[in-house]
């Protein structure tokens, strides 16, 4: 592809969750028969996980048990959640979804019984769902080919597991939100795109639908060509805390004119959705093009995911416009403009 383009309507999975006995390893745990795993699923478990794809466990058992297992054989590293129990597999696959904070149509879902697949699939349709025999072949199949694999999506699994940890701490905090998020010491860096951000980038508007402006996608030539051109600007936002980095969870694409900084397009990961970064970036957005002269305006085309990201445009002080609505059109009201918000999140550019 060679510029922007809509959103596909079937996504790349962003995670394969497995059933464990007589899927991922030869037998049942509780029958005490010390299952191994399968040679072909172990490389799928490689494979997919170098390309940024994420692996989750829900099966049947005892979790103390079955998370022995795993640790004995060395593979609790390679799974970002464990469900594990008695109840409905269309359960436990929601609860990883909405652990993980990824649609579901995006989850994939691998069971050697044709009947917990048979279930899975009428309580959510959206979820692909394979036979354990075909473990070895997926790989192959074009849903889990990323169309970008990049350094950083190598480390997407040690990233959700440190979110994971988050999530403990989190817990700890209870009904205390602020507490918690301003425990964290988050700092966001901002600053123009590099060669080397391009393709993860790219990737983010492929892989990001609920906290995108536009629902667009850019190519990494496109993005490199917005790079070079004096009148258009290409941001990244990076994250991190005390717990580590988030890496580039953000990205803006604004068009400059001589009056206004209109921005064609912004995108949170929705790893960071419950972070309350989206409307720090705005308000950062806003504040640049102020300095520069110009008024802040937005483009938001609505799609069937990113209704979120009008209502933080919304929330940072954007207005629609009379009579523009395809896109809509919104402008920054300079009534709204708050004292900067130090808040829980610190904001630096990458020049400091």
């Amino acid at each position: 592809m060679t510029g922007p383009q809509e959103a596909e309507a079937a996504p790349v999975v962003k995670c394969l969750v497995w059933d464990l006995d007589d899927t991922l390893w030869d037998g049942v745990v509780l029958e005490n028969d010390e299952p191994v795993p399968f040679p072909a699923a172990l490389k799928t478990l490689r494979a997919l996980d170098e390309r940024g794809i994420l692996h989750a466990a829900a099966s049947r058992g005892e979790y103390a048990i079955t998370s022995r297992h795993l640790d004995e054989h060395g593979l609790e590293e390679w799974f970002c959640d464990v469900q594990v129990g008695w109840g409905a597999k269309s359960d436990a696959v929601r609860r990883i979804a909405e652990g993980l904070n990824i649609g579901l149509d995006t989850v994939a879902f691998i069971d050697n019984d044709p009947v917990e697949r048979a279930e899975v699939e009428t309580v959510l349709p959206m979820v692909r769902c394979y036979p354990a025999d075909q473990a070895g072949e997926l790989p192959d199949l074009a849903e889990f080919q990323p169309e970008f694999v990049t350094e950083e999506a190598g480390k997407r699994r040690h990233l959700y597991r440190t979110e994971r940890r988050r999530q403990v701490v989190e817990e700890e905090f209870g009904a205390d939100r602020q507490g918690f998020l301003a425990s964290l010491g988050l700092v966001m860096t901002v600053r123009s795109a590099t060669g080397e951000d391009v393709s993860r980038a790219s990737e983010l508007t492929v892989r990001t639908h609920q906290l995108n402006s536009t629902g667009l996608t850019y190519d990494a030539g496109e993005l490199r060509r917005l790079r070079a051109s004096p009148d258009h600007r290409v941001q990244v936002a990076t994250l991190s805390d005390r717990f580590g980095d988030y890496g580039i969870i953000g990205l803006a694409v604004t068009e400059l004119t001589p009056t206004e900084s209109v921005l064609r397009l912004m995108l949170m990961s929705c790893r960071v959705a419950s972070r309350g970064v989206g409307t720090v970036l705005l308000d950062h957005l806003v504040r640049e093009a102020l300095a520069g002269g110009r008024r802040p305006v937005a483009h938001f085309v609505p799609t069937e995911a990113n209704r979120n990201m009008l209502v933080t445009l919304r929330f940072a002080g954007y207005l629609p416009v009379s009579g523009e609505e395809n896109p809509l059109v919104l402008a920054f009201d300079p009534d709204r403009l708050a004292p900067p918000k130090q808040g829980h999140v610190r904001v630096i550019t990458g020049t400091d």
